[in-house]
């Protein structure tokens, strides 16, 4: 777990050799103080003795509560038991979710949630995943846990630049969870395979998907997700997780992108009072846009047959209409009038984040201003 500084400063090599070595560094320093304290106890007054003792007893409570108590799997636990809705019968519209769907399955994970177990291991279409999310950073990300063939489990062991930190249980290796790269032991600079997510409310999700499961609270760790309660919103009281509402401030919301190497960040305040934002990245158009709700966001490549399209949000309908052939697009991407009826606009995986979070993961993004 962090320690004054380290969240600022590299350290995650120092970080990582500490938690190898630990065992003997205390073993080392046990024999140190060992033959002092005895002599102590033997040659000093009684009432000297007694508070020496209290003071290591009080000592070994802030040690154990420190090198064990505290470590990041004992604070923040795997849910006992997944349970599954059907969305219909979740009631919970305005939940906000990171949204999965493979090979004809899809499942929403509330951020409330995953938010507080930072891991979910599941299965979607056949396929294991991990759901993740760093409530520091408003990182969400969706995982593959294969490593060299093999399904890798994977702990929570801290944090680095106030990302969650994972180690595999195999090699014991530190894995980033905003970036799934591998930073420190035998697995350094391997990546892991990142599977499309979008981060929706729970209604936008089910206009896309309507049979999809909802992932249910486990009544283990109903004041575990209360504690995050006003945090999908930004307005939770936590000064690490609470949103700035002014623009390009660490805490200030971004949606980020990556394509070809190239990354891009875009104020979310901008991105609500637009509605919609058009951009190009190298090799790509994009076109972000906004849902009515002001949490559901999408990004599409907006170019089709060789065409970038250029479209305008009719809000009172929550729809969009592409100026170039005035056919209309519903906000799941999809053109359902006009010369192209039935056009599918791909989708771009994007991430709304932390401005900190997204500037320090992709050092060289440039900015939409």
């Amino acid at each position: 777990m962090p320690f004054p500084g380290s969240q600022k400063a590299d350290t995650i090599g120092f970080a990582y050799w500490l938690g190898r070595n630990i065992g003997w560094l205390r073993i080392v320093l046990l024999l140190l103080i060992a033959w002092p304290l005895i002599q102590f106890f033997r040659h000093n007054k009684w009432w000297k003795r007694i508070a020496l003792a209290l003071l290591l007893v009080f000592y070994g409570i802030i040690f154990y509560f420190f090198n064990f108590r505290f470590e990041a799997d004992k604070m923040f636990y795997q849910p006992k038991q997944k349970h599954f809705a059907a969305g219909d019968k979740n009631g919970a519209d305005s939940v906000l979710v990171i949204g999965v769907a493979i090979n004809g399955e899809a499942k929403a994970y509330p951020i409330q949630i995953i938010g507080y177990h930072h891991q979910v291991r599941d299965t979607i279409g056949n396929t294991p995943a991990i759901i993740t999310y760093c409530t520091v950073c408003r990182t969400g990300r969706v995982f593959s846990p294969d490593v060299n063939g093999k399904q890798e489990s994977f702990r929570l062991v801290g944090m680095d630049h106030f990302n969650a930190m994972f180690e595999d249980a195999t090699t014991k290796s530190w894995w980033q969870q905003a970036t799934g790269v591998a930073v420190a032991g035998p697995l350094k600079g391997y990546s892991l395979k990142e599977i499309p997510s979008q981060q929706l409310s729970l209604a936008a999700w089910l206009r896309l998907y309507p049979n999809s499961a909802v992932l249910e609270p486990d009544s283990s760790f109903k004041k575990q997700y209360a504690n995050l309660e006003g945090y999908s919103k930004g307005t939770i009281e936590g000064s690490l997780e609470k949103r700035d509402s002014a623009s390009w401030q660490p805490k200030s919301w971004v949606v980020g992108v990556v394509y070809l190497h190239a990354a891009k960040a875009y104020d979310w305040n901008e991105l609500v009072q637009k509605q919609i934002i058009e951009d190009s990245l190298p090799g790509m158009p994009v076109l972000l846009a906004l849902e009515n709700d002001s949490a559901s966001f999408h990004v599409w490549n907006r170019r089709i047959s060789g065409q970038t399209l250029h479209f305008e949000k009719n809000k009172a309908q929550n729809t969009l209409r592409d100026t170039n052939t005035n056919s209309s697009w519903t906000m799941n991407g999809l053109c359902t009038a006009g010369i192209l009826k039935d056009t599918q606009l791909q989708t771009v995986q994007a991430y709304q984040e932390f401005w900190h979070s997204w500037k320090n993961f992709h050092p060289a993004t440039t900015t939409y201003k």
